[in-house]
């Protein structure tokens, strides 16, 4: 919220009275500071009297600071040099008296002139709460410093065992932690100290908790105790572990081992805004990091939902008792409303998404707007409704540096904020507090309210799931008028599987409560049994980790989602099932269905991947399977529903593998050079390494649970070229540890499975050869290669690799494929791969058919758009041009060599097989199906052909 600097405004009658009063007292009592200011200068400081009457004490007191405050208030970086002044003023104190005595005066010197640039619009809301957490840092810390200087001169230093000097570090909580301090804010600490051990140079060694709790008493009192001065800031304890009677300081270990044993929900809460405070150092990194899995859970973390909700539940008894009505803090609304919402999305993702663990509340909006979990508009009108609101607190608190959030209850005060927040009247003000306050409501009760589902609608389903008698639970959905036998059947047998494992009494809650639900709305699908199977297949596995029954729980769209998905496909629901992070695709079904363009995937996964350390290869793995897991949930998504058909749902597939080996290569380029540095021969930005890919890959074919076909390349001639790094090697050791690097990069499995099985048989000399073959022995290999090896070049292309690469392997493939062949002797060699196939491979009964290796099939289809291909692309060059079956088989038409009623149901064929294939697929199905009359029409024209075409027949 920017501010108009607001100094021509006039007051209303009551301000201007004790404004004119107070600046008399001024002139009365210190006339040669008061004459020393300009015009303009006196009217501010008329302006500032009449609207804090804190700032009139504290510069009746202290009239000296006026003529340096009125320098400073245009300063942009006020808050920068905060600690070196105070600590500059405690140098050479010695005497706790005195320093209490700095302390206060530097604290209220610093306040008069924030509230003042405040309430005159001289910055920002932001910047005034920046500053007023710097202030209060820089006190703490500079107080800090000074005693611990003066503690270790009296009692000697605290030493770890190793005998390295420990310091205090000390946690902010709350708006301290988040730089968003409110302007009469007590400061939320927690002490702690990295190691135990003694101190040394003492009269006397003392233990280092003894020497902290010392320092941590010392420290409260000097910025805690009122004394004539008054008080620099009330510090607040109870968030240190145990409360009130816990320890007051702790030590690092002690600190983890609480948080993780014993640390509870709304902890949770308050350790988002931790922030260790003071200059870096590598104590504060690792308390961070030590607090870091307290706060944030690795996978999304939705019991934080029904935790927020008994909190809110708690703060509205605690207003009603206390009858805080006005309150812009805890009413519904208010800024802790505000608040809620961004911890809500912070706790729930915040372990996925490093950058939403921001301590400040502005910061993570932003993220949480960034990562998709609120609109536009909805961000826009919390951090308005957030900042006015921040606003008004702060005014309202500076008129007389008091700890209150409530309204004013009398007219002056409402006048005094109508003038500094330059609305019209008190009534216009009201309304805009009203409407802000409601805003937030709207998105707290839209993001973290109460399930509006009703309750007794589902009494029903209730009484079901917790009925011993399946005969009785029948007769309770035949009441409602549903025949669901085979899915109580079902639930019932799986209900007495379930309840024998040691869930605790959480999961029993939530499953209790989820179950309720899923019969309920299971009930109303057709295929209710079949979609339960799955299902199941689900629970079984998160049942342990109540945070997924609370997704489902809290989620109505996403049991919608998941019962939707797993009726139609039970391989999907295999894949929640063995990937329980896919649950949270189904939250949004907008952006479920929402496929990535073609042309998208490589930014996106660039975009997924900018925020893992290059180092850091465990994330990198888990991340490109993740990446490929929810992308191909999206995939067979929009494919079970129809948004896609057969052709997009393998160019998605296809686009999708591709994007991921380019990912992968580069994660082991970087890893593999890191190590052994860069072959010599190459110039600048250069990898002299390709990867093709063979098979559905190189066909653009690819389908559910495909695995790569893949061959290495390099273009490393010199035999004796070594790399640039330490440890040098060959640059052909080189390729190969860079080519085993990427298998390792596919193949290992993580929590989320392996990436892809990747399978080098088809690369020259086959399992027996180089695991990366230098491009001209390829070129050479594949002239005298035999012609299955040409079949399998049909389907071959460039994945990844430089232009010059892709030129050179594209002209061996072009010349390989547009050589001259004895049509008879290729026939013969075809065909007899064929039948090997068939031998082999073919497992079907008479009354059944296998898609892929039955006669009629889609190796039939294959086969002999790989014979046009070797047999003709001498004389039509183009014939070699593309690598996928349909852009052959429609090229023949062109060139004539298949009339438009062959090509027409070889295509409809090759289609029809592909999308029974992918539907197979996602049934968890066989590809081995029971004959109909479509197969058998498509079958016998392909066999037909083949006889006719590949045979001679």
């Amino acid at each position: 919220m920017t501010m108009d600097k607001q100094t021509n405004k006039p007051f209303n009658l009551d301000i201007e009275k004790i404004a004119s009063q107070s600046v008399q007292q001024l002139k009365d009592r210190f006339p040669e500071i008061y004459q020393q200011l300009n015009s303009e200068q006196q009217q501010e400081l008329k302006q500032i009297f009449g609207l804090s009457d804190f700032v009139y004490r504290q510069l009746l007191r202290n009239p000296q600071w006026i003529a340096n405050i009125l320098e400073e208030l245009h300063e942009d970086c006020l808050s920068e040099f905060y600690r070196s002044r105070l600590l500059r003023q405690l140098d050479e104190v010695k005497d706790d008296a005195d320093a209490k005595r700095i302390i206060r005066l530097f604290r209220q010197r610093q306040m008069v002139t924030i509230a003042w640039r405040d309430f005159l619009g001289y910055c920002t809301t932001e910047q005034s709460l920046y500053d007023l957490s710097k202030l209060a840092e820089a006190t703490i810390i500079g107080t800090r410093d000074w005693l611990y200087k003066g503690l270790c001169g009296l009692y000697g230093t605290p030493v770890n065992v190793k005998g390295e000097a420990q310091p205090l570090m000390i946690m902010g909580m709350g708006k301290l932690g988040g730089g968003e301090l409110n302007f009469s804010s007590d400061v939320d600490l927690i002490f702690a100290y990295p190691e135990a051990g003694e101190t040394v140079g003492g009269r006397k060694t003392r233990d280092n908790q003894e020497f902290f709790t010392r320092m941590g008493q010392k420290l409260i009192s000097l910025l805690d105790q009122v004394t004539i001065d008054g008080f620099a800031y009330r510090v607040d304890m109870r968030l240190r572990p145990y409360g009130e009677s816990g320890p007051l300081v702790c030590s690092y270990s002690a600190l983890e081992h609480y948080y993780q044993v014993q640390g509870r929900e709304w902890e949770r809460y308050a350790m988002i805004k931790a922030r260790v405070l003071g200059p870096f150092c590598q104590h504060k990194r690792e308390l961070k990091e030590l607090l870091r899995p307290f706060k944030y859970r690795r996978y999304i973390d939705y019991t934080a939902i029904d935790s927020l909700r008994k909190m809110k539940r708690m703060i509205n008894q605690e207003v009603r008792r206390r009858q805080l009505d006005n309150n812009i803090k805890l009413g519904a609304g208010g800024i802790r409303e505000a608040e809620f919402i961004v911890q809500n999305f912070q706790l729930i993702h915040g372990g996925r998404q490093p950058d939403l663990r921001k301590p400040n509340l502005l910061l993570a909006l932003e993220n949480v707007f960034h990562h998709g979990f609120i609109g536009f508009n909805d961000k826009v009108e919390l951090k308005a409704g957030y900042l006015y609101l921040r606003r008004v607190e702060n005014l309202l608190q500076a008129i007389d540096d008091q700890q209150t959030q409530t309204l004013p209850d009398n007219d002056l005060n409402w006048q005094r904020l109508t003038w500094a927040m330059d609305e019209d009247s008190p009534n216009s003000l009201q309304q805009k507090i009203i409407e802000h306050m409601e805003n937030i409501h709207k998105h707290f009760q839209a993001c973290i309210g109460e399930t509006q589902q009703e309750e007794d609608s589902c009494d029903w389903a209730e009484q079901i799931w917790h009925e011993q008698e399946l005969e009785v639970a029948e007769r309770l959905a035949q009441k409602q008028g549903i025949e669901a036998s085979e899915l109580l059947t079902k639930v019932f047998s799986w209900r007495a599987d379930i309840l024998k494992k040691p869930i605790g009494p959480k999961g029993r809650d939530a499953l209790d409560k989820l179950m309720v639900y899923l019969i309920a709305e299971l009930c109303q699908q057709s295929k209710s049994a079949l979609a339960f199977s799955a299902i199941a297949l689900v629970l079984n596995r998160v049942i342990g980790r109540t945070t997924y029954l609370d997704l489902l729980c809290e989620n109505p769209g996403a049991r919608n989602q998941l019962i939707l998905l797993c009726q139609a496909s039970p391989w999907i629901g295999e894949q929640l099932a063995k990937f329980p992070m896919l649950l949270d695709e189904l939250i949004d079904p907008a952006q479920l269905y929402q496929i990535t363009k073609l042309d998208d995937y490589q930014q996106e996964l660039r975009q997924y991947c900018l925020r893992i350390p290059e180092d850091d290869l465990e994330l990198q793995m888990e991340t490109l399977r993740q990446f490929k897991l929810s992308h191909q949930l999206r995939i067979a998504a929009a494919d079970i529903t129809g948004l896609l058909d057969v052709d997009e749902v393998s160019e998605h597939l296809t686009r999708l593998a591709e994007t991921l080996i380019k990912q992968v290569v580069q994660y082991a380029w970087y890893q593999t050079t890191l190590r052994h540095g860069l072959p010599q021969h190459l110039g600048i930005n250069e990898t002299g390494f390709a990867v093709v890919g063979y098979g559905k890959l190189g066909g653009r074919e690819l389908g559910y649970g495909s695995d790569l076909d893949l061959v290495f390349l390099h273009n490393c001639q010199d035999k004796s070229c070594v790399t640039t790094g330490e440890k040098q090697i060959e640059s052909t050791r080189f390729y190969a540890k860079l080519a085993q690097r990427i298998i390792h990069l596919f193949s290992t499995r993580t929590s989320s499975g392996e990436l892809y099985e990747v399978d080098m048989r088809l690369r020259p000399s086959g399992a027996s050869g180089l695991l990366v073959s230098e491009i001209n022995r390829f070129g050479e290999y594949q002239q005298q290669a035999k012609t299955w090896e040409h079949q399998a070049l049909v389907r071959a292309r460039m994945i990844d690799g430089s232009h010059d690469l892709y030129k050179q392997f594209e002209g061996y493939r072009q010349s390989v494929l547009t050589m001259f062949r004895d049509q008879a002797q290729l026939k013969a060699e075809i065909d007899a791969m064929r039948s090997k196939m068939m031998a082999h491979l073919l497992s079907a009964s008479s009354e059944q058919f296998d898609l892929k290796h039955s006669r009629g099939g889609i190796v039939d289809i294959e086969f002999m758009t790989q014979y046009w291909v070797l047999a003709f692309s001498h004389q039509y060059p183009e014939l070699a041009k593309y690598s996928d079956n349909m852009r052959v088989l429609k090229t023949l038409i062109k060139l004539e060599l298949l009339t438009k009623l062959e090509a027409k149901l070889l295509l409809e064929g090759y289609q029809y097989y592909r999308k029974a294939g992918h539907y197979s697929a996602l049934m968890g199905l066989s590809t081995i199906v029971e004959l109909n009359t479509e197969i058998e029409k498509y079958a016998e024209f392909v066999t037909e052909s083949y006889q006719r075409i590949v045979k001679g027949e």
